[in-house]
């Protein structure tokens, strides 16, 4: 027959021997994305400068990478996703100085940057194209009025026409029957 098939506990990959050192190194970074959004204004402005200045002062890529994801985390005032994508991009251009795991980091927040500018591109056209779609509302909400307007003028005036016919109408019915009441009738 075959081989039995081995434990389904086999099959599943054992982390690679430097998992625990690779979390260990986002884990403050992961951390600082998840408060920073959560935190007070002034909590939020402490930890934004802290990275800033450390990117600043220290610029190590550590230090750098800290500050472009303070940057790109959305929801708090210090957010500059346009920034963060430059920083990111910077970044990853020497990956090699990277760990893998903030490589990957790194790369997965650059795309979710990229998409978040893509979105407030689109957002701010249409913004941009709502006046113009207003201005072709109210054109043609005038269009409609005007067309009303002489649609109404054309019933009064069909009313007025039927109102000629219908006496027209009368008053020969009323010659009809003065002349046949006039004539003489022969038997």
């Amino acid at each position: 027959m075959g081989s039995p098939k081995p434990p389904a506990q086999a099959i599943v990959n054992d982390p690679p021997p430097n998992a625990g050192a690779s979390a260990v190194a986002v884990a403050p970074l992961l951390e600082m994305m998840n408060n920073l959004p959560q935190g007070d204004p002034a909590r939020q402005a402490e930890v934004f400068q802290s990275a800033k200045d450390a990117a600043e002062l220290t610029p190590t890529t550590s230090n750098r990478l800290r500050y472009a994801l303070a940057l790109a985390t959305p929801g708090y005032s210090g957010a500059n996703p346009v920034a963060a994508q430059r920083q990111l991009a910077e970044l990853l251009a020497r990956p090699e100085t990277l760990l893998p795991v903030e490589r990957l980091l790194a790369s997965v927040t650059l795309k979710e940057v990229e998409q978040r500018l893509i979105l407030q591109a689109e957002n701010a056209r249409m913004r941009e194209d709502r006046p113009h779609d207003g201005d072709k509302l109210a054109a043609a909400n005038r269009r409609l009025q005007a067309e009303s307007d002489e649609n109404a003028k054309l019933r009064k005036a069909l009313d007025e026409a039927r109102a000629k016919l219908e006496a027209v109408t009368h008053i020969e019915q009323r010659s009809i029957d003065d002349r046949g009441t006039s004539a003489p009738h022969t038997p």
